[in-house]
């Protein structure tokens, strides 16, 4: 299952995160995971949030540069080496990891992956038995 991650541009100053984190607190969307890298002039904010439609629409209209980006989020247990088996079965498709962020849940942890191919990734993933997440499944942790 592909999920919709929102992505947003954000200029690299004082406050700006805190009116992202506003307008979604007002407009009751929760935010999931979120990885938060920068530049010298700019930040980019990615997020999985409670509803990927809902929000990208309310940072428009706040002003803020949003889309949604499909990626794919799977399960893993809290073990040695289990992530690198499930990059091994990307590599062996042949593709390459854009980024990628995670969070935990107890004796597991969720990683949200952006491989090159997106379908090819998520062929690979089912193909192997490695639990994908759908949007719901996301929205319960």
């Amino acid at each position: 299952m592909i999920l919709n991650q929102v992505s947003v541009f954000l200029e690299n100053r004082t406050g700006r995160l805190d009116e992202v984190l506003e307008t979604l607190k007002v407009n009751d969307i929760n935010i999931l995971s979120l990885s938060l890298a920068d530049t010298s002039d700019y930040g980019l904010l990615r997020m999985i949030v409670s509803d990927s439609e809902k929000c990208k629409a309310s940072l428009k209209e706040a002003g803020f540069s949003a889309h949604l980006t499909p990626v794919i989020a799977v399960k893993l247990s809290h073990q040695v080496g289990k992530l690198q088996e499930v990059l091994a079965e990307i590599d062996k498709a042949g593709m390459n990891i854009e980024y990628m962020y995670a969070f935990s849940e107890g004796s597991e942890a969720n990683v949200v992956i952006r491989p090159d191919k997106l379908d090819a990734g998520l062929a690979a993933l089912e193909k192997n038995n490695i639990k994908v997440l759908s949007e719901k499944d996301v929205c319960r942790l």
